[in-house]
């Protein structure tokens, strides 16, 4: 059998995968602004710059000055971390979890598509009502479903057990910027990411829950 050889190289490129990863947070740091967010927040802002090669993302971000703090508290406790969509639980690097913390998403459940068409809502949504018990000191992380962030704020203002914090990223262009807004104005006191707009998205969320566990870049 033999060896594995690579292909003739053609192009002029870095392939150091430790350059690599050390020039693109050089890169950030020189093209994005960071004085208007929380000062522990800006490595979760790094993050998320990176897992979207966008940026000026950082000029949309809100974090509320309690965002880091409380995510991270609530995960070294063993909160678990509940999600509106697959692609963000499959997002998350497990090695970073300080407590081998659940990554919870609700979306295949098989009562799921029935709930939804009793609740007159998405599938997405109704998942989050599954996971009602779970959400005491949680870490909930919306990335794709606007109506699921609305959805989550509706049943927070109805009584629902509050989460420790809130990443609200869902991404689109029916309901995305209005979510997001309403998370931003209602007055629950609970601390919250977000980011301003129609930009968002699972792999948005997921970089956002990347850094929030501990302080290494």
């Amino acid at each position: 059998m033999s060896l594995l050889s690579r292909p003739t190289r053609r192009y002029d490129y870095v392939a150091d995968g430790a350059a690599i990863y050390d020039e693109s947070f050089a890169t950030i740091r020189r093209e994005a602004t960071f004085d208007h967010l929380p000062a522990d927040a800006e490595r979760v802002a790094v993050r998320m710059v990176h897992g979207t090669g966008q940026t000026d993302l950082t000029d949309d971000l809100v974090i509320h000055p309690r965002l880091v703090s409380a995510a991270r508290a609530a995960l070294n406790n063993g909160a678990p971390i509940i999600t509106d969509a697959h692609m963000v639980a499959s997002g998350v690097t497990r090695a970073r979890l300080p407590r081998d913390n659940e990554v919870l998403c609700a979306l295949r459940d098989p009562g799921v598509p029935e709930l939804a068409k009793d609740m007159g809502t998405t599938r997405s949504a109704a998942a989050l009502s599954l996971l009602t018990d779970r959400l005491d000191g949680a870490v909930v992380a919306i990335g794709n479903a606007p109506t699921a962030l609305f959805h989550l704020l509706e049943m927070l203002l109805d009584g629902a057990p509050r989460p420790a914090a809130i990443v609200g990223v869902p991404v689109g262009f029916i309901g995305a910027a209005e979510s997001k807004q309403a998370l931003e104005e209602v007055d629950l006191d609970i601390p919250f990411l977000t980011v301003r707009g129609r930009r968002g998205g699972s792999a948005m969320a997921a970089s956002a829950l990347n850094a929030l566990p501990q302080e290494r870049e």
